[in-house]
């Protein structure tokens, strides 16, 4: 009898016991493709020498070094080498475990910061429905994913949230891409005149929303029309890059491809490609310089961040991405997989939308596609699909709930970086068996 608290207690999970590029072995050798990285984490796949090396290297030297008295070698480089490839102002590195702490930090500097600059009135957070920032209770607060928040829903601070910009659902017929991601922006702008144009202290969002809402990113010009609006108002802009950063999208910061320079960006995941947990908050100069010419001390900290070791792992996981050329790769590989997608499925009578940037993939199913509606919560369509093509050999990340929290299904992709052809020909042929055995056409 297992002692471990699994995510599902009446699941019985096979044992994994060794990984080999982008496949996953269990104890009885079955091989499983890991075709979404777990959670968008393993994109350098299960067995990088180089980041292997590292941490091994690390162990031996340092295993820990608490950072109320220390910083070490890793940390620094670490944090040198993510501020040279930042977009924007991006200056300083805050490291810790994992997204939802980083998401953390970023929420609780903002604060300090507005109270540091002689603005204490500044308290509200706007975020955007059908979001997901993490697990822990500010995290999830700022996430519009009703599901995950709503039995907690009495231990979570108050935040405004805003409609998303979800093309596929919310652009009108007559409304171009363009005047919907501007009409999309300005109820940031109405919310910020309704909650008191002094009183809002930062916007958090993701640049292509993950989990939630599968891989959809804003049209071209929202971001820049949100970046304005922040400027107008003096509320920090934080860039939720957990999930779709660190090279997943086809650039190394997703922001990149939006023009947008943030004023915080929260990464996790591809840092540390599944090697050791790390995550990381970047901020700007100016909002460093208020603490350090204040206080200067950010009240704040976990007994892991800087943790020698992840930090290792980190500079190698960016390194093996920067010198090899991933960041290229992902955008080349990100086109045919999402060519072999719609080749396969998008004349598919339940597939309503697919879409994504590089390696960050994600179709939504429809019960009806003319009219967009989407299948009922209790046919359990996402669980259907994952179970299918975990029998198949093949993991992938669906989701319920994509509309609203409640109804709604897709699935997300987020293969290892270093995949090939014949693996995307792999995906397509158990991700189509799996659709196939899961939705009765």
């Amino acid at each position: 009898m297992s002692h471990v608290f699994p995510r599902h207690t009446k699941a019985n999970l096979p044992t994994a016991v060794a990984g080999d590029g982008c496949y996953l072995i269990d104890k009885d050798g079955k091989r499983y493709f890991d075709g979404s990285g777990g959670a968008a984490v393993s994109c350098l796949g299960h067995s990088n020498e180089r980041v292997i090396s590292a941490v091994q290297s690390q162990v031996g030297k340092l295993a820990f070094a608490h950072t109320g008295f220390l910083t070490s070698n890793p940390a620094e480089e670490l944090a040198d080498l993510l501020i040279e490839h930042a977009p924007g102002a991006l200056d300083r590195v805050y490291f810790v475990s994992g997204g939802s702490e980083a998401v953390e930090a970023a929420i609780k500097l903002s604060r300090q910061y507005h109270l540091e600059n002689g603005e204490p009135q500044r308290e509200h957070i706007i975020a955007r429905k059908q979001s997901y920032h993490g697990n822990t209770l500010g995290a999830l607060a700022v996430g519009g994913n009703q599901w995950r928040r709503q039995q907690f829903d009495p231990l979570l601070i108050n935040i405004s949230h805003i409609s998303p910009c979800y093309e596929y659902i919310g652009r009108g017929e007559d409304e171009t891409r363009f005047d919907y991601g501007q009409r999309m922006a300005q109820e940031l702008e109405d919310k910020i005149l309704q909650l008191g144009t002094d009183k809002v202290m930062a916007f958090i969002a993701e640049p292509v929303v993950g989990a939630t809402l599968g891989a959809v990113a804003a049209v071209e010009g929202y971001f820049k029309r949100i970046r304005e609006i922040c400027n107008v108002y003096g509320v920090h802009l934080i860039l939720d890059e957990v999930m779709c950063g660190m090279g997943r999208t086809g650039h190394l910061f997703a922001c990149e491809k939006d023009n947008v320079d943030p004023d915080f960006v929260c990464i996790a995941k591809g840092l540390g490609a599944g090697y050791q947990p790390i995550g990381a908050m970047l901020c700007t100069s100016q909002i460093y310089e208020a603490i350090q010419n204040g206080t200067g001390f950010f009240q704040h900290g976990h007994t892991y961040i800087g943790h020698p070791v992840a930090a290792a792992a980190g500079v190698a996981v960016v390194k093996e991405i920067l010198e090899n050329g991933l960041v290229n790769r992902v955008r080349t590989m990100g086109q045919k997989l999402q060519t072999a997608l719609k080749a396969e499925f998008a004349q598919h009578q339940h597939v309503g939308d697919i879409r994504g940037r590089g390696l960050f993939q994600g179709i939504e199913f429809v019960k009806n596609r003319s009219t967009k509606e989407p299948f009922p919560a209790t046919d359990r369509l996402a669980g259907k699909i994952k179970k299918a093509a975990f029998e198949a050999g093949l993991i992938c990340y669906p989701m319920p709930g994509t509309r609203d929290g409640k109804v709604g299904d897709h699935v997300l992709l987020a293969p290892p970086f270093i995949l090939d052809d014949a693996q995307i020909d792999e995906i397509i042929m158990k991700l189509s068996q799996a659709v196939d055995k899961s939705i009765k056409v």
